[in-house]
């Protein structure tokens, strides 16, 4: 953080962060080993884990998954714009860093719902000379404002990146998700991708049924979904090799610095698509 941005304390007492409940942003923050969070964050997080003790390997296993689908949307993509939403607290890599690693033109648009998030805009707008990064409060359930302050940064008449990675879930039956979803990927041009992970109780019932209750007792909406519910966000879409799968199983091989936990049960089906 710079002298610039608001501390974290007078964010609070300000009322823009509501520390009364968790959030997931800050949640993942947690389980993530950053600071950026508040105890009623930390004392789900903990709750979670002491039924689940995977939980902060399963929330390091999804931000691998970007990684590894940002490597290849770059390089064998070719994608050079990415619109990211529920970017979360930035943790490095960033999706920009990685993307403008292999392009240093990528251009790269971050938006979020908590205001936490705000408060490091920084360090999600380090761009290279040659690219540019722009950042979006906003919430996924209003799209078309998402898109609107998006095109301020990113050109729709050319192919872009569309990366939900752990935010569907966070949507219930009444939030309409494949319509959200629909809404996004309708304004994206042909060649584009649709990035999606998901949280599925197909794996583990009673763990993930027990994380519902949880976030259900502090307020918070989980939503798992099937295979084939999230398969579905994907229809009309061609799903790239291969398909919807548990997360460690999406191209292993293009990881960077991965631990892998043979005995952790990754409870998210994860998967890329391309817009014909």
């Amino acid at each position: 953080m710079t002298g610039t941005e608001a501390p974290r304390d007078a964010l609070a007492a300000s009322g823009r962060i509501d520390t009364s409940k968790p959030h997931p942003a800050r949640v993942y923050d947690w389980y993530l080993g950053g600071k950026d969070n508040y105890p009623v964050d930390e004392a789900l997080a903990r709750q979670i884990m002491s039924l689940d003790g995977t939980a902060q390997h399963v929330a390091r296993t999804n931000r691998w998954f970007m990684q590894r689908v940002t490597r290849w949307l770059a390089r064998e993509g070719g994608i050079r714009q990415y619109l990211d939403i529920g970017t979360g607290i930035p943790t490095e890599p960033n999706l920009h860093q990685i993307a403008q690693s292999v392009a240093p033109e990528a251009r790269v648009v971050y938006t979020d719902n908590d205001p936490i998030v705000l408060t490091h805009a920084e360090a999600l707008l380090r761009s290279t000379p040659e690219g540019a990064t722009d950042y979006v409060q906003a919430d996924v359930r209003d799209p078309a404002r998402i898109l609107e302050q998006a095109r301020k940064t990113v050109d729709f008449d050319r192919p872009l990146a569309l990366s939900l990675v752990a935010l569907t879930h966070f949507l219930g039956d009444d939030d309409r998700p494949y319509e959200l979803v629909s809404a996004l990927v309708d304004a994206l041009p042909p060649g584009s991708y649709l990035v999606l992970s998901q949280l599925t109780a197909d794996l583990d019932p009673a763990a993930v049924l027990r994380g519902v209750q949880m976030y259900a007792a502090s307020g918070v909406t989980l939503a798992p979904r099937t295979h084939a519910e999230v398969a579905r966000f994907f229809d009309g879409l061609e799903v790239v090799e291969p398909g919807v799968v548990t997360l460690t199983e999406w191209h292993p091989e293009l990881g960077v610095n991965e631990t892998v936990a043979p005995d952790a049960v990754i409870s998210l089906y994860g998967a890329v698509a391309r817009k014909p």
